[in-house]
């Protein structure tokens, strides 16, 4: 059932030419490109727009990152997948675009999917092909399918299209039906996606294989229970070894139209986890409520590999608000750090920047750890323009109301202002100063146990237009984009109402990873 006899290849377009439209598109915005904001250590396009991540893997010596691509301008658009590698996931070389859209199937765009080397060592590309019903936009619904591609050389530059695997039941189906994922287990190849079903209910469907071409359907992986979710996109699984050596399975999805709720769901589209079990052809039993994968306002699409026997992942830092700053520069989105995760000694998932990521350290600096007084600044950094920087605090002697780091301080008088306010029991990424963007905080609720600790770790990374919080050892996340004004950027110690005790606080400089 809704797999074919064999891919269904039918071209319409010729690819290379597609491709080479493609990079002069790229390079046009390139030369317009204004770099006040371009990320100077995280992954994002010479130019156009960027979503998902797609196809991670390490294959033959490198590490690869696809990235879905609009070359033509820095709004969405037909989806192409442009790429990157790297032999140290340290210094990153841009490659050539991987594929545009170019076969009947896929014809208003290549959609997101996953990468996996099969039995023989080849590297093989699932992926999503979009149409839209009526040739032009969604008035009319979607229909999308599953494709098949194969990596034809060892550097992975230039993919072969084998057409499409799995069609949609259409009449199942409410549009959505997308993004691959594929593992082998216990010598069977297993394939899920994200569906929105005719009634517009989230689910994640399974599927099987013996070949990796003729695709059988198993059942229903998981059923999302929240009416208002219609679509569950970029469906991930996999398991994870608990503090006891017990394996449990990680469930990871991008939830269409869950409704925000204190803390939870407030961006406009949500990426998040549960944790549980699971036996092939069973449905997924979570052992935890839905969790969010990272609390700030501009995390999405996730997805993870495994390499050198570590989980690791990369998220889409979203715009999600309609007209980021950064689409008049040029180009528009970048991923987050890749993040290894783990189950805590706490027993949930944790995610923190993969160790390669100190090797970009270029100069360190301890500070001396001083208490900040009541209402205080102090200078920490007078221009720091992509930075690495760990606080602890002192949660004993600490009695601000609300005590951190403010971030991207120029001389209008914006900034950026990661806090802990102790009132609410959080951790907040505070942009009520920026000059322009969107604006609004993102909390990380801590749990008592963080409460009542001794110290609150912040590991914090600032690019040129972006912040990553990890809190205590990733257990939670903020990730939001901050656009500076002109100026030094420069960083601060801020205490309200009450005293900030700094265990220990340490600056270091960040290099460029290639790709400027």
């Amino acid at each position: 059932m809704m797999t074919t006899e064999s891919p269904v290849y039918t071209p319409i377009r010729d690819h290379d030419e597609e491709l080479a439209k493609a990079e002069a598109g790229v390079e046009t915005l390139a030369l317009e490109r204004d770099d006040r904001w371009y990320p100077k250590y995280h992954i994002a396009s010479n130019g156009g727009w960027i979503n998902d991540p797609n196809g991670l893997c390490y294959y033959k010596g490198r590490w690869h990152v696809y990235y879905q691509l609009h070359p033509y301008g820095t709004q969405w658009g037909p989806m192409h997948w442009g790429h990157v590698s790297s032999a140290d996931m340290v210094s990153w070389r841009r490659e050539p675009i991987a594929m545009a859209p170019s076969l009947e199937q896929e014809k208003d765009g290549v959609f997101s999917g996953s990468a996996v080397i099969d039995d023989n060592g080849k590297l093989k590309f699932y992926y999503t092909g979009h149409r839209w019903n009526n040739g032009k936009d969604d008035t009319d619904g979607q229909w999308q399918v599953q494709m098949l591609a194969e990596a034809e050389d060892d550097e992975a530059t230039k993919l072969d299209k084998l057409g499409m695997v799995i069609d949609c039941p259409r009449e199942r189906v409410d549009s959505h039906f997308r993004d691959p994922k594929v593992w082998k287990q216990d010598g069977v190849w297993h394939l899920i996606h994200g569906v929105s079903t005719a009634d517009h209910r989230g689910q994640i469907w399974a599927y099987t294989s013996n070949d990796m071409i003729h695709w059988e359907f198993q059942n229903v992986l998981y059923d999302d229970p929240d009416p208002d979710v219609f679509m569950l996109e970029c469906p991930d699984f996999f398991p994870l070894k608990d503090k006891d050596g017990n394996t449990k399975w990680v469930i990871v999805f991008s939830a269409m139209g869950s409704k925000a709720k204190g803390y939870m769901n407030r961006n406009e589209n949500n990426a998040g986890y549960m944790i549980g079990t699971w036996k092939p052809g069973e449905a997924f039993k979570p052992e935890t409520e839905f969790r969010l994968l990272d609390c700030g306002a501009n995390y999405y699409a996730p997805q993870s590999f495994e390499a050198d026997g570590r989980r690791i992942m990369y998220g889409w830092m979203s715009p999600f608000s309609e007209s980021a700053p950064m689409q008049s520069d040029g180009w528009c989105g970048q991923m987050t750090l890749p993040r290894e995760c783990f189950l805590g000694e706490d027993g949930d998932l944790h995610t923190v920047p993969v160790p390669e990521i100190e090797k970009l350290r270029i100069n360190t600096f301890d500070h001396v750890a001083r208490p900040i007084e009541a209402n205080e600044e102090a200078l920490v950094d007078e221009d720091a323009e992509a930075v690495e920087i760990e606080l602890n605090i002192n949660l004993k002697n600490t009695t601000a109301e609300r005590a951190g780091l403010k971030v991207h301080a120029t001389p209008d008088g914006s900034y950026t202002y990661v806090a802990y306010d102790a009132q609410a029991g959080t951790v907040v990424v505070d942009r009520q100063a920026a000059a322009r963007g969107d604006r609004g905080y993102r909390a990380a609720k801590l749990t008592d146990t963080e409460l009542n600790a001794d110290q609150l770790k912040l590991h914090v990374y600032v690019d040129r237009g972006s912040v990553e919080v990890y809190i205590n050892d990733g257990l939670h996340v903020l990730s939001s984009y901050s656009y500076p004004s002109e100026g030094k950027r420069a960083v601060k110690l801020s205490a309200e109402s009450g005293v900030l005790a700094v265990d220990k606080l340490t600056v270091h400089d960040i290099k460029s990873i290639g790709l400027e």
